[in-house]
């Protein structure tokens, strides 16, 4: 081990290090009382999904946003970082 360190996350591939910006795809449009459930991120709907919009989220706060999609049992599509 050579000791060094970076954020934590960064020696794991494809886990985010840092802020970035995020879309988020959902399946389906969710409903008003979902969307409250998402304050943090702008919520487009979209024909046949729901996208969410994160700008500058860090890993805990994407992590979060994760973690409420599968308690509200909807269908995740897609996570990517914004360039």
């Amino acid at each position: 081990m050579n000791g060094a360190q970076s954020g934590p996350g960064s020696d794991r591939p494809g886990v985010p290090s840092g802020s970035g910006d995020f879309e988020i795809r959902v399946r389906g449009r969710i409903g008003e009382r979902f969307r409250s459930a998402f304050g943090e991120v702008t919520v487009r709907l979209r024909p046949a999904e729901t996208v969410l919009y994160g700008v500058d989220l860090d890993q805990s706060a994407l992590y979060g946003i994760l973690d409420r999609i599968q308690a509200l049992g909807l269908e995740l599509l897609e996570v990517r970082r914004l360039p």
